[in-house]
């Protein structure tokens, strides 16, 4: 009684309710906290479903559960953070395989790639993933994976997911999208032929700037196999407090990612207009070089923002003197944030072919009152 319906669930409804029955003992209809680090065994290597928490956990497991339903995967794995979850993943690859990168991604991944694995023997190229052609050149023999963020990050760019997966599938690599900045609930990359889904969970899935996690959702069994194995072999899980955490986060993800759209495309047309401003980075807007392909393959077009001003000067100015745009780094919080990616979330990529400019701002605009927002962007601008 009150478990929930077994039928084809809508988007809000699976956030809600995918893996979170309400508990048996009590009849909670929230998720317990399994605050545990070991299971008994009812006898010598006959554990119930886990040995150790670091192979998993009831809070983490529900987590999961929700997380694959949304993205329409099979699987999901849960990390303590976006980083472990991407170096779990290419720990799945060997010395000698090779990685092809969008040119315009979260200086993390590129840190990771270039200035850890590289070592290790794990080798990577940059291209422009919008253009196929491009992108079809730089393949070889051992590309393993393709690696897509779409929106991208800092500067918003737009990969056909779709078009990439197959001319990666023709030539025997697989394809990863990180869908942190869209979400699915506003993009579902497995639908359109990749292969597996990363996640920085502090971010939009979480919601609220108050925990770090990670996650990878595939469809793939084999991929699926390797995965699990790596999540008890590298031990990069997320304790069940967080994950309890971020399971509350996906409750809401639909009703605020509405929000957090509709108030940066208001933002971006309205920065589009103002005359401080050089250049507007959305694909909401019908002059993004990728817009239609935005309007294909996404339901929204999400709450980041990145714009060009005159200097770095005028830059600085901006970002230290907002009152409801945090100066921070991270994003897809409830609250706006406002940040300058070259000194701060893309620092390592500065002596790199993938550097930004330094009078670039980037913007995660929150659900707060549009008119709040923009009367603070003018203000700060002025």
């Amino acid at each position: 009684m009150g478990a929930a319906p077994r039928g084809p669930m809508r988007f809000e409804t699976a956030a809600i309710h995918v893996g979170q029955d309400p508990e048996a003992l009590y009849g909670s209809v929230n998720v317990p906290i399994y605050q545990t680090s070991t299971y008994l065994q009812r006898g010598v290597g006959k554990p119930e479903v886990w040995d150790y928490a670091r192979g998993g956990n009831p809070t983490r497991a529900a987590f999961e559960a929700a997380l694959a339903a949304l993205e329409g995967g099979e699987r999901c794995l849960a990390f303590a953070s976006g980083l472990g979850a991407e170096s779990s993943l290419l720990l799945a690859l060997s010395p000698g395989d090779h990685v092809l990168l969008g040119d315009d991604v979260y200086g993390g991944t590129f840190r990771l790639l270039d200035k850890v694995l590289a070592g290790w023997g794990l080798e990577h190229d940059t291209c422009d993933l919008a253009d196929i052609n491009s992108m079809r050149s730089q393949l070889r023999p051992e590309t393993r994976l393709v690696w897509i963020e779409t929106p991208s990050n800092p500067h918003l760019k737009i990969v056909d997911i779709e078009a990439v997966s197959t001319v990666a599938h023709e030539a025997g690599a697989q394809v990863v999208v990180d869908n942190t900045f869209a979400t699915p609930a506003l993009q579902r990359p497995l639908e359109l032929g990749a292969d597996l889904v990363v996640h920085s969970v502090t971010k939009y899935l979480s919601g609220h700037s108050d925990l770090i996690g990670g996650a990878i959702v595939t469809s793939d069994p084999a991929w699926a196999e390797r995965l699990e194995f790596l999540v008890n072999a590298i031990g990069a899980v997320p304790g069940p407090m967080d994950s309890y955490l971020a399971l509350r986060g996906l409750k809401t993800l639909a009703i605020r990612m509405e929000v957090h759209s509709r108030n940066a495309e208001a933002i971006a047309r309205w920065l589009d207009e103002h005359p401080a401003i050089r250049k507007v980075n959305y694909p909401g807007l019908e002059s993004h070089p990728n817009h239609e392909v935005a309007a294909r393959q996404m339901s929204g077009f999400g709450g980041m923002i990145s714009i060009e001003v005159e200097s770095e000067e005028r830059a600085h100015h901006l970002v230290e003197h907002t009152e409801l745009f945090f100066l921070a780094e991270s994003l897809g919080g409830v609250e706006s944030l406002i940040e300058m990616p070259l000194p701060m979330t893309h620092a390592t990529t500065a002596d790199t072919n993938i550097a930004v400019t330094p009078e670039l701002v980037r913007i995660s605009v929150g659900i707060e009152h549009v008119d709040d927002l923009i009367a603070d962007l003018d203000q700060a601008l002025g």
